[in-house]
């Protein structure tokens, strides 16, 4: 009988499925524990929840729920792009920021082209590169930090698109405005760049990635309503460029990519400055916790910028189960070929304070 790997695309055999932060529900199931009771500080999602506004707005949206959603997503559009003080056509919606790298291989990528990025960027990246047959290059980093002159250096004639996640998940780290402004006077204008900026919140004094847009380069850049504004569980980001580069990613857009709800909370949620202060005092406190505790621990880490921690623990692996069985879900990062680390989402400061106890007592194991 005919394998099934005989007929599907050659570059599917080197891709692997990614691996999400282990659910709440699948480790009640699997240690048959109380999901209530589980903490989980895996996917830096949102330790306070969605905005109160964005509930109250979805919950009146779902009386809708049997028509089709708005295709281009006009009026979050609209919003994004007036909060940014950009033009609509200068926005694109996705189901999740990851669905705007599928767009971005459609357009820019064939196999044999190149993708560059830094060594222990986001793996989709690879992912992606890999589903459409190009190669990536993968940048040393030192000291967990992305270097851009080496990955100037790493452009080839067959460089297609370069990944800039900043802050970088999962290691936290931050690049410069100086950095950024290197590195984007010396890009070929035939490379797309592809600034990734999930976690643009949560910082003070965030890099103005966004003055290459309104310059007419070839950059998009990322960001996502998973974060800071709690929606992971909708799908929901988007992205700006200029309109021209726009107008092709919507060309392998899927029509209704982003649904009615999603639209719905994005644009309250958007809105409730509130929530977004609330949510990164709670952050900036928790961190600050958590890096003062390592510390004490003599625990090394990587101090971060975003709503994560990144953490050497000798065996990443045995340190997430065994945590796990105590109810704390955090990220093992051997997948980043960083066995020796394990990645901590800033949770509350109950669920921070329950975490640090519970490491105390394993890494004391």
């Amino acid at each position: 009988m005919i394998s099934i790997w005989e007929l599907v695309n050659p570059q599917l055999r080197e891709v692997t499925v990614y691996q999400p932060g282990k659910p709440i529900e699948e480790t009640a199931r699997e240690l048959g524990l109380d999901p209530n009771a589980i903490i989980k500080l895996a996917s830096n999602e949102n330790p306070l929840g969605p905005s109160p506004k964005a509930m109250e707005a979805m919950r009146d949206a779902l009386e809708k729920g049997h028509l089709y959603p708005d295709g281009g997503g006009f009026c979050l559009c609209n919003a994004v792009a007036t909060k940014l003080g950009l033009a609509p056509e200068n926005v694109i919606l996705g189901n999740g920021s990851n669905e705007v790298l599928e767009f971005l291989g459609h357009a820019f990528l064939n196999p044999g082209d190149d993708v560059v990025t830094a060594q222990y960027a986001f793996v989709v990246y690879k992912l992606i590169a890999t589903s459409f047959g190009a190669r990536t290059i993968e940048v040393p980093s030192r000291d967990y930090q992305q270097d851009v002159d080496r990955m100037l250096a790493a452009i080839t004639p067959k460089t297609r698109l370069i990944f800039v996640p900043n802050p970088n998940n999962p290691t936290g780290t931050l690049l410069s405005q100086r950095e950024i402004d290197h590195f984007m006077s010396h890009v070929p204008e035939r490379v797309v760049v592809v600034f990734d900026e999930a976690y643009f919140e949560f910082l003070d004094h965030p890099p103005d990635t966004l003055q290459f847009v309104r310059e007419g380069r070839n950059i998009v850049v990322l960001r996502t309503f998973s974060k800071i504004h709690g929606l992971a569980g909708l799908r929901i980001g988007y992205a700006v460029g200029p309109a021209d580069l726009v107008q092709v990613l919507h060309k392998t857009r899927q029509p209704f990519n982003v649904n009615s709800i999603a639209q719905v909370g994005a644009l309250a949620a958007l809105e409730d400055d509130e929530h977004l202060r609330r949510t990164k005092r709670a952050i900036d406190e928790g961190r600050a916790y958590l890096h003062e505790q390592f510390a004490k621990m003599k625990i090394r880490f990587v101090s971060g910028t975003a709503n994560f921690v990144m953490i050497n623990v000798g065996n990443g692996h045995a340190i997430f189960e065994k945590l796990l069985r105590r109810g704390i879900i955090v990220r093992p990062l051997k997948g980043y070929n960083l066995p020796e680390w394990v990645r901590i989402s800033v949770g509350t400061m109950e669920e921070n304070k329950k975490c640090i106890a519970a490491l105390k007592a394993v890494m004391h194991d």
